[in-house]
C-alpha cells in the first residue's frame, strides 16, 4: 500500500474518501472531535459524522479522527442522582477482588484479573 503523505489528506471535497478529509491540525474551526466537543460542554448529539482528520504515519495506517459539526451539537446531559448510583455501583465493582472478595481500594488490572495480593501472594509473605 502506498504511504499517505500530508498532501494526500487535504479533501476537502470529499472525491477521494468519501467525506471531507483534512491533515492533522487543519481542520476549520466549526468542527471538532468527540474530546474538543466535550471540553465545551458538549456532545454529537446524534448528527452524523461531517469529516475527517488524517494523520500520516511511516508503518501503519494514518491515525483517522472524525469531526462533528459544533453548530449541530447539543450541551451535555447532566448527571442524575439515579446515574452517579450506577456509576459508583459500578466502580466498586471494578474494585471488589472474584478470589478474595475485598474492596482492593483501587480499579482491579483487568490483566491480573484479582487484587494484588491475590495476583502475588508469595511477594506477600515476603514482605
Amino acid at each position: 500500500m502506498k504511504r499517505l503523505t500530508l498532501a494526500d489528506c487535504f479533501d476537502p471535497t470529499g472525491e477521494r474518501f468519501g467525506i471531507p478529509t483534512f491533515p492533522w491540525r487543519c481542520a476549520p474551526n466549526d468542527l471538532a472531535t468527540r474530546r474538543q466537543l466535550r471540553s465545551r460542554g458538549l456532545r454529537p448529539g446524534g448528527q452524523d459524522i461531517a469529516a475527517q482528520i488524517l494523520r500520516p504515519r511511516r508503518r501503519r495506517e494514518p491515525l483517522t479522527a472524525y469531526l462533528y459539526r459544533v453548530d449541530l451539537a447539543r450541551p451535555v446531559r447532566p448527571m442524575t442522582p439515579g446515574r452517579w448510583r450506577a456509576h459508583e455501583a459500578m466502580m466498586r465493582a471494578r474494585r471488589r477482588c472474584p478470589r478474595c472478595g475485598a474492596d482492593a481500594g483501587y480499579v482491579i488490572p483487568p490483566t491480573l484479573g484479582t487484587c494484588v495480593t491475590c495476583a502475588y501472594p508469595e511477594e506477600q509473605r515476603a514482605a
